[in-house]
């Protein structure tokens, strides 16, 4: 992997993301923003996954929806940040909380498509860009690249 600034660096420089987008992966997203439920999400979610990294051409990621409300941590009794989901690189896992992290309610489907979306871009750095994944100006640009060719 690159030092942090050289990592940093090359990640601001990639704004574009390398895919071809199948019709299946714009199905799949039409599904998951109309669903709601658990079994569903992670089926279709599973699916979208699937297209995205082989028309990236990199490995297949799995997924977890786990049913735990979100992390969250609070401060003066308010929260502060709160965890929609993570990549785990070193076992090749996206896992997503599906309940808010106070009340406890299902994610709404944009904010579900839009976690799934945003671990699998950290997915397609380590594999397909060789980055350590960060949250660099690069990063957003790569995930606004890859809803504007998801057509959301």
């Amino acid at each position: 992997m690159l030092t942090n600034s050289k990592n940093y660096e090359k990640s601001n420089k990639i704004t574009d993301i390398n895919i071809h987008i199948s019709q299946n992966a714009q199905v799949y997203v039409k599904v998951l923003l109309d669903s709601r439920e658990e079994p569903e999400r992670q089926k279709f979610g599973e699916a979208l996954l699937d297209e995205l990294s082989d028309g990236a051409e990199i490995d297949i990621v799995k997924l977890k929806i786990s049913p735990a409300r979100q992390f969250h941590k609070k401060y003066n009794n308010k929260i502060v940040s709160k965890q929609y989901g993570y990549y785990k690189p070193d076992t090749n896992y996206i896992y997503i909380y599906n309940r808010t992290a106070v009340q406890g309610k299902t994610l709404a489907p944009k904010t579900f498509l839009d976690t799934l979306l945003h671990e699998w871009l950290h997915h397609y750095d380590f594999k397909k860009l060789k980055l350590n994944s960060i949250h660099s100006a690069g990063f957003y640009k790569r995930l606004g690249s890859l809803k504007e060719k998801l057509g959301i």
